[in-house]
């Protein structure tokens, strides 16, 4: 069952009433407009900008479009086929995270941790904004590169219309130093943290969320400066507080159960998991989420336990468009009638080639009272994401402790003073805290017994060279994040595995408009030519000249 639901609160005033102050020069007017209001709570402001993460409808739309398809987890739907897995730039859609990234989260976080700077009353919120401000940054130049970030958020409060964009290196150093000052800040005898939907304010698990991203942030930098990320390893094990140490620590934004509607309303109403909503589709009979023959076929061929709790066929024809009901699941008689599961390739959309199907039984017997019901499986022989996952109210995950065992076995892998355990038995533990993970956190997933874990096991090992190793602890961070895009994206460029081939290696080639390899970072915004060229140019001329989706971002060198 999903844990701590008690925490999720009415929170839609927060939501509405958050700060918008933007960074941008194009959005000044935000910046000044007098029926705005000047200051607002920094607990509902730090509560805006969590659940927005996962929450804001347009702005997780980049994952369903490009990165599920660039990681090769899902594809066959209209979205993620046309624009990530036929790699087609349609710069209003990837521009999502930064003008509603900069206007939303990020401005709410730096006004509050603007205003509540230096008070002595309120240490733990100012502290707690810092660590979720660094959190949210990371997603934004993890996907662009070079971005604004020292003066991010300052219209309204500095008249910075027109920021200029901090080398990533820079950024990624500001996040180490900020991460270790807030985590020295908190303290549990000082000012009590409401409204807050990861923790509920418990300042023990923020500092070892803090400490956690360090991990990630090390490892991330760990080829273009790998002494640099052994020292702030080895330091983030060593801060106050620890780092995750079982899955209570994991850091989940929890939702709720809300519309599955796609009016306006529902890209203001942050109350609901967003990704949930649009993997489920605004046309679900047509445009259910598929999965990517890459990912299936990693489960299927290795008897991974998580095959079918991940992904199930489905006779979707009966589902409701208001919610992920009336789902035929035909997964089993597919087993035992032994007809082929055909996932859909790289690059390829649901009908493409169109998949040869079989009679089915349980068609046939609906077929007998609804004549619309076909008996024929064609397209149900195509694996879709298990329904389970298409509830609003499942966590927006941000970072958990199966991916903090992953680190550990690649940092020790790397001869990094890690901890006490071997690369392998990190490697272990890590699987298992990340099949645990289904089950804790999802409705009507079952638990992976001992037995099917051990007989897994045994049967995928680890490899005997460093580099089978370092492959394997990847590919099985590519499996735990397949509901964390953007960690999932970002791991793959650092680390290089998976490895991915193109789709047009599959045939698609000739379908690849912008470009045949797979893309490695996001264009900037259109506008931002424009409305803060200087900066803009400033920051194009150091990848080259030419804003490219080709140009690799500062952390992303050879593997």
């Amino acid at each position: 069952m999903k844990r701590n639901k008690s925490l999720i609160i009415t929170l839609l005033a927060a939501c509405t009433l958050g700060f918008t102050a933007c960074s941008d020069s194009y959005m000044e007017d935000m910046n000044t407009d007098p029926s705005k209001a000047t200051t607002v709570d920094p607990c509902a402001q730090l509560t805006t900008a969590e659940l927005q993460t996962y929450g804001r409808l347009d702005m997780v739309d980049i994952y369903r479009c490009y990165l599920f398809g660039f990681t090769q987890q899902f594809m066959g739907c209209w979205n993620t086929t046309f624009y990530g897995g036929r790699h087609a730039i349609d710069n209003n859609t990837m521009g999502y995270m930064w003008t509603l990234g900069y206007t939303g989260g990020v401005s709410n976080l730096v006004d509050a941790e603007y205003r509540t700077e230096g008070d002595p009353t309120r240490t733990n919120i100012n502290a707690i904004l810092k660590i979720f401000r660094v959190y949210t940054m990371s997603l934004m130049t993890d996907l662009y590169g070079d971005i604004p970030y020292s003066e991010a958020g300052k219209g309204y409060l500095e008249s910075i219309f027109n920021p200029r964009y901090d080398k990533q290196e820079d950024i990624y150093n500001s996040f180490f130093t900020e991460l270790a000052e807030a985590v020295d800040q908190l303290d549990a005898s000082q000012d009590q943290i409401t409204s807050d939907v990861i923790y509920d304010g418990d300042i023990a698990k923020w500092k070892k969320f803090a400490n956690s991203l360090r991990l990630r942030f090390a490892m991330r930098i760990s080829n273009v400066n790998p002494e640099k990320a052994r020292q702030e390893f080895e330091a983030a094990l060593q801060a106050d507080g620890g780092v995750f140490e079982s899955a209570d620590d994991d850091a989940l934004i929890h939702y709720m159960e809300v519309s599955y509607s796609f009016g306006s309303e529902s890209y203001t109403d942050y109350r609901g998991n967003a990704l949930s909503k649009v993997m489920y589709g605004n046309d679900p009979a047509n445009n259910p989420t598929y999965i990517c023959s890459t990912f299936f076929n990693q489960l299927y061929n290795t008897n991974d336990p998580r095959t079918f709790r991940i992904a199930r066929c489905y006779y979707d024809g009966l589902m409701s468009t208001s919610s992920p009901d009336n789902r035929i699941d035909l997964t089993e008689e597919m087993m035992e009638k032994g007809i082929e599961f055909q996932p859909n390739d790289p690059g390829a959309f649901s009908w493409e080639p169109w998949p040869t199907g079989y009679e089915s039984d349980i068609l046939k017997e609906l077929a007998e009272t609804n004549p619309s019901v076909p008996t024929r499986a064609d397209r149900e022989v195509e694996p879709k994401l298990a329904t389970t996952f298409l509830m609003s109210d499942n966590p927006g995950i941000v970072m958990t402790y199966a991916e903090v065992l992953f680190l550990k076995a690649e940092a020790t892998l790397k001869g990094w003073n890690a901890g006490s355990m071997s690369v392998e038995e990190y490697y272990k533990a890590g699987i298992r805290a990340a099949m645990d993970f289904l089950s804790d956190n999802y409705d009507d997933i079952e638990e992976i017994t001992d037995e099917e874990f051990n007989e897994y096991y045994e049967n995928n090992p680890i490899g005997y060279t460093d580099e089978q190793r370092k492959e394997s602890i990847n590919t099985q961070a590519w499996i735990l994040h397949f509901l964390n895009p953007s960690e999932s994206w970002a791991n793959i460029r650092r680390s290089g595995y998976p490895v991915l081939k193109s789709p047009a290696e599959y045939g698609f080639g000739q379908y690849l408009t912008d470009g045949q390899e797979i893309p490695v970072r996001f264009v900037y915004p259109i506008l931002e030519s424009s409305y803060n060229k200087e900066n803009y140019d400033e920051a194009v001329q150091r990848m080259g000249g030419t804003d490219s989706w080709y140009n690799h971002v500062w952390w992303d060198s050879e593997n």
